[in-house]
């Protein structure tokens, strides 16, 4: 596998409980920022109008839904243009739906046991969560036994400090939070927060070998 280059890390913006009516704006700020793929919990307001918007809006960016447990909420997501699963647990039935569908799925993992659970339902692509009540060291133990080429995508309680040790120890992108964004948070402080976030990963990625 050849090496990742900065814009090879992929940035998952989680915008839990975006407005509809906002979501238009806050995802021009991101992607000015520079992340191309966003996810709308399913736990947020009227969360397929945000999805439906986003994807209508561009091209040349990912969006998906996440805190998704649900089969029925995979064919949901993508009838709103959605190509993107997150769940918070290892569903082999919402994996299998989501691959089906031609959709990426990116289930919840923190055990080898899950993780392998969810590379045999199809998936190539793993979010362990929570991350900070694990830390690198523990995705340094994962990836001696996983398959080369699995992504794994370290999600909660990840901030700019951490990124270089978690790129460190493997991670193929992040997915930010509260880190990044709440309901609470004005526009300017978003587009602020995102520019923090992908200038320390440029900066941990030209310190990391």
């Amino acid at each position: 596998m050849a090496p990742m280059t900065a814009d090879d890390i992929v940035l998952i913006a989680i915008l839990r409980g975006v407005q509809p009516e906002r979501v238009l704006q806050i995802g021009d700020v991101l992607y000015e920022a520079g992340f191309r793929t966003l996810e709308v919990p399913l736990n947020s307001p009227d969360p397929f109008a945000s999805i439906a918007k986003l994807a209508a809006s561009r091209n040349d960016w990912t969006i998906g839904a996440g805190t998704v447990l649900r089969i029925e909420d995979v064919q949901r997501t993508r009838d709103a243009g959605g190509r993107l699963i997150l769940s918070p647990n290892c569903d082999a039935e919402v994996i299998r739906a989501s691959l089906d569908l031609a959709m990426q799925a990116i289930p919840g993992i923190a055990t080898a046991t899950e993780a392998f659970n969810a590379l045999g339902a199809g998936t190539r692509q793993l979010k362990l969560f929570p991350a900070a009540t694990y830390g690198p060291r523990h995705l340094t133990a994962l990836r001696a036994v996983l398959p080369s080429g699995v992504q794994v995508f370290p999600v909660g309680g990840i901030g700019a400090p951490d990124i270089a040790p978690w790129l460190a120890a493997g991670a193929a992108g992040f997915g930010f939070g509260s880190e990044l964004f709440r309901a609470d948070y004005s526009v300017a402080d978003i587009s602020r927060r995102a520019r923090e976030l992908v200038q320390a990963l440029r900066d941990a990625r030209a310190r990391t070998p």
